[in-house]
């Protein structure tokens, strides 16, 4: 099949592939200072805080 193009710069990024980019970025302690969420602040881990935002809306 022929990949269509398509206008979402988004498209085939993973919400792993994100946070990752995030924290090379920007750090865990920023990030937790940032926003406020615990999987950022205590003991912050790209496993937990997956788990957390998938099931967040």
């Amino acid at each position: 099949m022929a990949e269509q193009n398509t206008n979402d710069h988004l498209h085939g990024v993973t919400l792993e592939m994100m946070l990752t980019r995030l924290v090379e970025q920007y750090g865990w302690e920023k990030m937790g200072s940032t926003i406020d969420i615990r999987c950022f602040t205590n003991n912050p881990g790209i496993r937990s805080s997956l788990q957390f935002l998938r099931k967040t809306p």
